[in-house]
């Protein structure tokens, strides 16, 4: 007898299959890459042979199923759309929405926003919507179409639609997928034609975005549109010269009209341009109008708004589609010639479809014309049997069977009862000739058709070019330009001062005891993006970003602005160490690291700069000569020396220097030589 506390040997329950134990890292994982795929294809990315994402595709599917010919409103539409799309009504309008402001697909009526203002579209129930001319030209074939159950079983809806045409580079597509992104943009619909009759005849091609907005475009980084690649899109502006004003006429695209201006009021506010006011005047066009202030060069505040608004984007491109279940990278030159052949294969399905129905056609007219003319249905008129009947009927066609195209069935000789006494009254032999005669010449021209596939192919595309092609001519300007650096068009608004008892430098030192830094010129002015340069009594040598208040060093010898590309040429001389030889040399400052202080001596405790100076130019540095007062003592017979900086060469800031003396010195005087000869002026 067990005992309470023993265990029995073997599984606790013999009779079922042992516990599966997974680990919820591996589900996790599972369901990640479930959800990944399932937006990738079924929500973000279009499919490579219509070009359209699922949303879009069940949109269109929805406005061909309730297409008569009239404006539906878009709120119907959207619940019609419902029954194909899980997603809800939100996704649905806004997706159609964005559909109908592309003017190609679908005839709008009311309010559907503005893409130039930004303006929102109106709610769905005040909308209308229909399908185009060339949407039910190009994008519907019921017979050509693959079907597939809709999301709850209830419907079918078509996997791809059978478009005729490079519907995904005529409209462009946008969309974040789970680690993938899609970004193709539109290209001109005349410009799209004429490739795909390129790309049949095996003629090079390459195409370029085209914009609604407009606009001027560089695309010489646009890499066929491929990951990686990018353009640039400039507003069209031009100069008003009477009223000292600007007026743009078209902006990038993927701005607006609101959002422009709004850039153009930062960029004022921040001291990088100067305007006077700015106005928006657009209704059916762009027209921003810019005003300037008296003085203000209106060409260079062109430059500055390409450098510090929206009227200069960049924009990058990532042409991604779903072909065969699975996301591809292709070239947009890549992808039209894949829409050419797909184009072709539609249409060769398409005649293939209408010569079996034409044969078909010809068959039972010929079929009839034998059953009428030679009076067969007289032979079933004894008949008393079904069986007795097809028999009849057999034996009255058996002597012109050969006179067919094709074997003659029991399908086709049951139909052949169905004829109506009226029909075979009214017979006319002749009429009966003729429309097989139109018949046989239908399905010779769509056999010629099917053999002459390509050209064929490419008649389809010039009647496209043809019929729909009016009023899309290019909008978006192909140009080169280069980009506009910022430091060159910004406005130098702001005075530089400099408190050097405190140590501080910036443009915001006015109310604490600043004193504006001056040239032979006049006062020093900077923008928020200069940089300044300083020498200070440690014989350092920094370079920094400008500020309203910097340290740089009580007393320093120099402050001012920086440019890398400029020639100035500094000399100094300097004692290494509290009783070392002096030292002198010229350099220039090179390529800097901001904020990193750079030792212009050897570094020698107690080494300090005796003499300091900057010129522009080289030329400028050449003509100081020093005079340098030695200390005196008794083992010295000429306690003056006169030194020409124009005999040292021009080197790098790390450099040494030439000894000029060993021994120490009293003063150091300047002056330099005149220009053209003569004497110069002494300075110290």
């Amino acid at each position: 007898m067990a005992k309470k506390n023993d265990i029995p040997e073997g599984p606790l329950f013999p009779s079922h299959a042992p516990v599966q134990v997974k680990n919820i890292d591996d589900l996790y994982s599972d369901w990640f890459l479930e959800y990944a795929s399932y937006v990738i294809l079924e929500r973000a990315v279009p499919h490579i042979n219509d070009g359209l994402k699922p949303v879009q595709r069940r949109i269109m599917h929805s406005l061909w199923e309730k297409d008569d010919g009239r404006y539906n409103k878009v709120a119907n539409i959207v619940g019609h759309c419902m029954q194909y799309h899980p997603h809800g009504d939100a996704s649905i309008g806004d997706a159609l929405v964005g559909l109908g402001q592309k003017e190609l697909l679908i005839d709008t009526q009311g309010n559907w926003g503005n893409i130039l203002t930004g303006d929102n579209a109106a709610a769905s129930r005040y909308i209308e919507a229909r399908l185009s001319k060339f949407a039910q030209d190009i994008l519907f074939a019921p017979k050509v179409t693959e079907w597939a159950a809709s999301y709850d079983g209830r419907n079918k809806e078509p996997v791809t639609l059978p478009v005729k045409f490079p519907l995904l580079l005529a409209q462009g597509v946008e969309g974040i997928a789970v680690g993938l992104s899609c970004r193709i943009l539109p290209h001109n619909f005349i410009e799209l034609c004429d490739a795909s009759v390129a790309a049949l005849r095996g003629e090079e091609f390459n195409l370029l975005p085209d914009f609604q907005q407009g606009g001027i475009m560089d695309a010489s980084e646009y890499s066929g549109g491929l990951r990686g690649g990018r353009i640039r899109v400039r507003a069209k502006m031009e100069v008003v010269p009477k009223k000292n004003m600007l007026r743009i006429t078209q902006i990038p695209f993927a701005t607006t009209t609101g959002g422009l201006m709004e850039s153009i009021v930062t960029a004022n506010e921040k001291n990088k341009i100067k305007i006077q006011k700015v106005e928006d005047n657009t209704a059916a066009e762009v027209e921003i109008l810019v005003y300037l202030p008296p003085g203000v060069d209106a060409e260079q505040t062109m430059s500055a708004l390409y450098a510090f608004t929206d009227c200069e984007i960049s924009i990058s491109t990532n042409s991604t589609v779903i072909q065969n279940d699975k996301p591809r990278f292709i070239s947009v030159n890549e992808l039209l010639r894949h829409a050419a052949q797909h184009t072709k294969d539609i249409l060769l399905q398409e005649l293939q479809i209408q010569l079996s129905e034409l044969e078909e056609k010809w068959h039972f007219s010929s079929l009839e014309r034998i059953f009428i003319e030679k009076r067969i249905y007289r032979d079933i008129e004894e008949a008393r049997t079904w069986e007795a009947v097809m028999a009849a009927i057999w034996k009255g066609l058996k002597p012109y069977l050969g006179k067919l195209k094709r074997e003659v069935t029991d399908d086709d000789v049951a139909r052949l009862t169905e004829i109506r006494i009226k029909r075979i009254s009214k017979f006319n032999s002749s009429e009966a000739d003729e429309h097989i005669a139109a018949l046989e010449k239908d399905i010779e021209q769509v056999n010629k058709n099917i053999k002459g596939i390509t050209r064929y192919t490419i008649s389809h595309f010039e009647r496209l070019k043809k019929v729909y092609g009016v009023g899309r001519e290019r909008r978006t300007e192909i140009a080169s330009f280069e980009r506009v650096a910022a430091s060159e068009v910004i406005i130098a608004s702001e005075i530089l001062y400099l408190n050097a008892k405190d140590g501080f430098a910036g443009y915001g030192l006015k109310k604490e005891g600043g004193e504006p830094i001056t040239t032979l010129s006049g006062v020093v002015k900077c923008s928020p993006l200069d940089d300044i340069i300083y020498f200070a009594k440690d014989g350092t040598m920094t370079v920094s970003k400008v500020a309203p208040k910097l340290f740089v060093g009580k007393n320093p010898f120099y402050v001012g602005i920086f440019r890398k590309d400029e020639e100035t040429v500094y000399s100094i001389m300097y004692r290494d160490g509290r009783e070392g030889p002096i030292l002198a040399k010229r350099f220039r400052a090179g390529g800097v690291t901001r904020d990193k202080a750079y030792q212009l001596t050897k570094g020698t405790p107690g080494s300090a700069i005796l003499y300091f100076a900057k010129h522009e130019t080289e030329t400028e540095s050449d003509r100081q000569i020093l005079t340098i007062h030695l200390k005196q003592d008794l083992r010295l017979r000429n306690v003056a020396l006169s030194f020409p900086f124009s005999s040292l060469a021009i080197k790098g800031r790390d450099a040494q220097g030439n000894i000029v003396t060993k021994h120490a010195v009293e003063k150091i005087l300047r002056r330099m030589e005149p220009r053209t000869g003569g004497a110069g002026e002494a300075g110290s």
